[in-house]
């Protein structure tokens, strides 16, 4: 069965008859959650609310007042996912949630004019694609594809783009000879389990290509094409082409001019000396880091000493700026086992590290109730225990706790 949704892309609403409503458990995306909920699975006579497949996620809309979680293609069937019983032989409306519908259509064409252009132009596959929340891929049956490659593709399917070809729809009976469809790009875009109708979406001069998919109907409602970058695949010998098409070129690059107004506000030189300006600020900090890991280790030896000399049975000592390179050398250049060394380095509201080194008696008996103090999870080896805190605003607590173990002894 084609449905409305397929005859007519554009249609934004539609009414038509329940067919059978029955309950059900379904998982769904409420408010970035994924949950599961009790509600009905509900077939429509027709619907204009596309069910998911080949490669394209479903759409989202209402029946009537309900929302619409989830449709799938069940056979010649397409399954609605709602929370509340609708009454069978009611006329109900469907209405889709028209941006995602426009988004995914956008997608959706630009995927098929890009593997097109990529078959024509270098005889590059496409052996399957991924319509992201984001960002879309198509993945390739070659082991590599240049950025010179890449730059002709977009070029091309820009032009095509300028050119408005027309996209159009056929529909060929399921008893269709095969030979008849033999000239047709492969039935990728057909899900596995498709019966009834087959539907040819084709770009005129450019593509015929079998697809259940909702499409525009002319090119230039693709607006352009972006192709972003290409990686390995898991796949052997396999590339991933990354792509935006439509309105998310718009959207990435109206969130990459506010990047760029910010980044003009912060380092107040041009945008053309963004890149510049960055290197030599990284530079700048690479050599600023360097600099005071050298007095940091100076300061670590420093502190050793002082310990070497002490005469007391605790030593404590607390670096915001430091790290745990910072407590292994004062350990290591202190060399002292017989007195209880408790070091930390890190935020003093917030995360760090600590390590308790000395008596392997003390160790045990003081590391969990310092670790419950401090929010911490660390292990101990002979007479040394490392962890990692997230509350270190309780490190007095903890030095208390210290003192009061060995001064009560």
């Amino acid at each position: 069965m084609v449905f409305k949704c397929q005859e007519d892309s554009f249609l934004k609403e539609f009414t038509s008859k329940v067919v059978s409503c029955e309950k059900s458990e379904f998982d769904a995306t409420v408010d970035g959650k994924n949950v599961k909920i009790n509600g009905y699975e509900v077939i429509l006579e027709n619907t204009v609310l596309f069910p998911e497949g080949g490669g394209q996620p479903c759409d989202h809309g209402f029946l009537n007042d309900q929302p619409v979680y989830q449709v799938i293609r069940r056979g010649d069937k397409a399954v609605h996912f709602i929370e509340k019983p609708l009454n069978v032989g009611d006329d109900v409306k469907g209405i889709i949630d028209w941006n995602r519908r426009l988004d995914h259509m956008q997608q959706h064409s630009g995927q098929h004019l890009i593997s097109a252009v990529l078959i024509r132009e270098f005889n590059f596959d496409t052996i399957s694609w991924y319509l992201g929340e984001e960002v879309s891929y198509i993945e390739l049956d070659i082991p590599k594809i240049t950025q010179e490659q890449i730059d002709h593709v977009e070029n091309i399917c820009n032009e095509l783009i300028r050119d408005q070809r027309p996209v159009v729809v056929n529909i060929f009976d399921e008893n269709t000879p095969p030979e008849k469809l033999e000239n047709y790009r492969s039935a990728r875009d057909l899900p596995a389990d498709h019966v009834g109708d087959i539907r040819v979406v084709t770009i005129e001069g450019i593509d015929s290509n079998m697809c259940c998919g909702t499409h525009v109907t002319n090119l230039s409602q693709l607006q352009a094409i972006k192709l972003l970058h290409s990686e390995k695949s898991k796949r052997k010998d396999k590339v991933l082409l990354y792509f935006l098409s439509g309105n998310r070129v718009i959207n990435r690059l109206d969130n990459c001019l506010k990047r760029e107004q910010k980044l003009t506000a912060l380092l107040k030189t041009n945008p053309v000396q963004h890149p510049e300006f960055v290197e030599k600020l990284v530079q700048g900090n690479k050599s600023l880091n360097k600099n005071l890991q050298t007095v940091l280790k100076d300061l670590a030896v420093y502190e050793a000493a002082k310990l070497k000399e002490s005469k007391e049975k605790y030593f404590f000592l607390h670096r915001k700026e430091a790290d745990p390179t910072f407590m292994s050398i004062l350990l290591k250049e202190a060399g002292r086992s017989d007195i209880f060394q408790f070091l930390s380095v890190g935020d003093e509201k917030g995360a760090g590290n600590i390590v308790l080194y000395g008596d392997e008696k003390a160790i045990s008996d003081l590391s969990p109730k310092i670790c419950e103090l401090l929010g911490g999870k660390g292990a101990a080896q002979g007479n040394k225990f490392q962890a990692k805190v997230t509350n270190l605003s309780n490190h007095k607590s903890a030095v208390k706790l210290v003192k009061e173990y060995f001064d009560q002894k």
